[in-house]
């Protein structure tokens, strides 16, 4: 009996071995408020919840997984998970399937999946080994490469067309790119750059696209129509009040006044409920969740893991700002998800392993040489 007693011990010891408790507990308090207000979301249908959970079980697999990949492993496959990335995206772009008039998708026979997605991990992980492989002689010229590395596949995301997964991708790799050590000079010189080039990049953006930024100026100028997301996402979020009005009870939701309230627009949903008391908790355990990834890339045993976690924690902040920013009008509609709130598969199953890694690189802060 003490043997299998000690063995169970050492069996749930092996289980948790990797599994950073802060990181955890913040997640799961984030999917505790998502599954609640999905519940609410779907008119109270428990099918989209069960399905939620399905993701999840996936998601904490990956999770588990992941974390308990060596930063070594993680190093090599860093090009060749970039590589078969940017591979996939030029197949999406000559045979991808085409759906709602957006070439993403690739189909293989019964299973379609999203390539750009993959680039959410596989960015991060290549700056982090170009810049690991270059440590000790960063001169202009990396960072002009590196800044390649990200226009790329970007560029190839954007033209699908998916500005919000192009905004992540691109996002990830500046992190990178600016933990990296570069210059605010540099950065100003960027900046100018990148307003020099709004007007080209106007009349390269789709007609849809220019009625969101157009819609974000003033959206009661088609309030029935392109307007019509951020009038409803607004007044939801104003009708919460302080408090809200209490969970099942958002009118704007049970009435279906707002669209993709499962989806990209569940902070509507949230805030309409729990109010800004609500909101304020959100805030908090975002915070709360980035905090500790950066405090973990800190202790990384490496660069690259310093650099990788550094991202991939800010990459949770640029989701939760676009998001929050796009539903409240302060931001173009995107299509950007919630972390951890909104209903999905493959964007939890990215967020999870970008979870996984930070706890592989906390696992490993002192078994990797230097």
């Amino acid at each position: 009996m003490e043997l299998t007693r000690g063995t169970i011990r050492r069996l749930a010891r092996a289980s948790v071995d990797g599994i950073d408790a802060t990181l955890l507990t913040v997640v799961v308090l984030l999917m505790g408020l998502g599954i609640a207000t999905l519940y609410s979301a779907s008119q109270e249908s428990p099918e989209r919840v069960i399905s939620q959970l399905r993701h999840l079980t996936i998601a904490f697999g990956a999770m588990w997984l992941i974390a308990r990949v060596p930063p070594q492993l993680l190093l090599r496959s860093a090009l060749p998970v970039y590589v078969s990335g940017l591979l996939l995206l030029i197949a999406v772009a000559l045979m991808g399937d085409v759906v709602n008039g957006a070439r993403r998708w690739l189909s293989l026979g019964t299973i379609r999946f999203q390539p750009s997605e993959m680039m959410k991990i596989a960015m991060p992980l290549m700056l982090a080994w170009y810049f690991h492989r270059n440590e000790g002689h960063l001169r202009r010229r990396q960072f002009v490469f590196a800044g390649l590395l990200v226009a790329v596949p970007a560029l190839l995301i954007a033209r699908q067309p998916d500005l919000g997964t192009a905004l992540l991708v691109a996002a990830a790799g500046f992190y990178v790119i600016f933990f990296a050590g570069l210059s605010w000079k540099a950065m100003g010189g960027l900046a100018a750059l990148a307003l020099a080039s709004l007007p080209p990049i106007w009349s390269l953006l789709h007609d849809y696209q220019r009625r969101r930024i157009l819609t974000l100026l003033d959206p009661t100028q088609d309030p029935l129509g392109a307007g019509y997301h951020i009038i409803q996402s607004t007044i939801a979020i104003g009708s919460g009040g302080l408090s809200g009005k209490g969970w099942l009870n958002g009118t704007q939701a049970h009435l279906e006044f707002i669209p993709e309230r499962h989806t990209d627009f569940i902070f509507a949903v949230y805030s309409e409920e729990f109010g800004l008391i609500g909101n304020g908790v959100l805030l908090v355990l975002y915070a709360l969740l980035i905090a500790r990834g950066l405090a973990i890339a800190a202790q990384g045993a490496t660069l690259f893991a310093r650099l990788l976690g550094g991202s991939l924690s800010l990459i949770f902040f640029t989701y939760a700002f676009v998001n929050m920013g796009m539903v409240s009008g302060v931001l173009p509609v995107v299509g950007v998800p919630l972390p951890f709130l909104s209903y999905g598969g493959t964007a939890l199953l990215t967020l999870f392993i970008a979870i996984g890694l930070l706890m592989g690189i906390h696992k490993h802060r002192k078994l990797v040489r230097t």
